[in-house]
């Protein structure tokens, strides 16, 4: 059942009559105390409640009531209606445990697709399930991986795919966020319409407008011809908007109206036009921390991640990086005609044991090149060596340790043993990539203990 909490006798008919013609049971009450009484008798499994409850537009009621209904059952979701300039009120409603909000006057078709997508996914539960029951359900074919936390992913994609929930991606660079938003799509009741990525930090902010939502001829200077925005092409399917992080202030506004209200005017024209896309972001910033900070609208944020999905490093996963390589080799033979091509076990371990800052873009950058500049089918440690040394990571991505979970001195310890493990214990090139002299790092091996057979320099 879904619960209408309203004191507007309109609103409430309103929206029983919609509901119901769409085949769910409604029932709505006008007050809180009925609203209590209610749920007691009948858990919802959704409601609606409108913040501006009373004559008052403190919006003070409608937080109560909210408490109150989280109070009584925690997982119960909660859709909150307000209006476009108490959007500040949904947001705090959002922090409270609301999971999504409408502004009035609202779309009927945005309030049944956010009823929908609500009660699919609460109906959903989480179930660990091996890589193959996953391959069975879902067309996972293009993300290659069986770590623990790559299926646990896999899993939340198959349960939202089929909704059309709002998800944020994010990762490091070279992590595979552009994948993880293509099997949303690929697996979604949208497969089959497009499927549109959008660059975010590539677009300047004068042309983000003519760019998302399009332009007509004449609508400024060199507007020649009439251009359809990403936002229309990708109509009925999903629109991918990847680097969200590096969004303007100004842009931010424009495209959480279109996200909000579904509608949108191309540039030069006054005609306001409908869009029906579910929208998929991602970010290797931390959002969070940048509305602490004040360069990303906290209303944005919550309007785009309704489900979030943390991609981990590829570090934290080094079992997936011998699949990876494997799949990587097997498109590279016929690429490069070259049926032979295999990896030893002692560099795909070697491999396993790499920092790799660029994640899975580095891995794959680094086998083709290795490839590419060596004639031997058999690539071995020295190879994969000669050519990582040609790429140093820049010092903008260092990635350290949180402050108090490592002493300094076992960072250097764990720094010493990496060197001399990658350089085969050449102590002079350990040392020069340390930044040592060759004493300076004689002398800390036997001030840490650590055991060494010298390898000729």
């Amino acid at each position: 059942m879904i619960l209408i909490i309203d004191d507007d006798i309109a609103v409430r008919t309103s929206l029983l009559l919609l509901l119901r013609q769409e085949g769910y049971e409604a029932a709505a009450v006008g007050d809180p105390a009925e609203a209590m009484a209610a749920m007691q008798r009948h858990r919802p499994g959704l409601v609606l409640l409108d913040l501006n409850f009373s004559l008052g537009t403190t919006g003070q009621e409608g937080m109560e009531m909210l408490q109150q209904i989280k109070q009584f059952d925690n997982t119960i979701p909660v859709i909150l209606i307000t209006g476009w300039g108490s959007i500040e009120l949904a947001v705090q409603g959002m922090k409270l445990g609301a999971s999504d909000f409408i502004t009035k006057p609202w779309s009927n078709g945005n309030i049944l697709q956010s009823v929908k997508t609500l009660l699919d996914l609460n109906g959903k539960k989480a179930s660990q399930q091996s890589r193959r029951q996953l391959d069975a359900q879902f067309d996972f074919s293009h993300i290659i991986g069986e770590d623990p936390a790559i299926l646990r992913i896999l899993e939340t994609i198959g349960r939202v795919a089929g909704t059309d929930a709002s998800v944020l991606i994010m990762g490091e660079s070279g992590t595979g966020k552009e994948l993880i938003a293509e099997a949303i799509h690929q697996n979604s009741q949208r497969r089959n319409k497009p499927f549109v990525k959008v660059n975010l930090g590539g677009i300047s902010t004068t042309l983000f407008e003519s760019e998302m939502f399009g332009h007509i001829r004449g609508a400024f200077t060199d507007a020649r011809y009439d251009r359809t925005g990403r936002f229309e092409m990708a109509n009925k399917g999903t629109i991918f908007l990847d680097e969200i992080g590096d969004l303007d202030a100004g842009s931010q506004v424009k495209l959480l109206r279109v996200l909000q209200d579904k509608t949108y005017e191309v540039l030069g024209s006054s005609r306001t036009k409908t869009v029906d896309v579910r929208v998929v972001c991602a970010t290797n910033k931390n959002l969070h921390q940048m509305v602490a900070e004040g360069t990303f609208r906290e209303d944005l944020l919550y309007r785009i991640n309704l489900i979030t999905i943390n991609l981990p490093p590829l570090r934290e996963r080094p079992k997936d990086i011998p699949l990876l390589v494997n799949s990587f080799i097997r498109n590279l033979r016929e690429i490069y005609n070259r049926p032979q091509l295999s990896v030893t076990k002692e560099a795909m371990k070697w491999l396993q044991q790499l920092p790799l800052p660029g994640n899975i873009r580095q891995l794959k950058n680094l086998t083709e090149r290795t490839i590419l500049v060596n004639h031997t089918d058999e690539l071995d440690i020295p190879h994969f060596r000669s050519q990582l040394e040609l790429s140093p990571v820049k010092k903008g991505q260092l990635q350290l340790p949180g402050v108090g979970s490592v002493t300094l001195e076992e960072l250097e310890v764990e720094m010493i043993r990496r060197a001399m493990n990658f350089h085969q214990n050449k102590i002079a090139k350990a040392a020069a990539s340390l930044g040592l002299t060759r004493s300076a790092l004689y002398r800390r091996l036997e001030k840490y203990n650590i055991p060494y057979d010298e390898a000729e320099d």
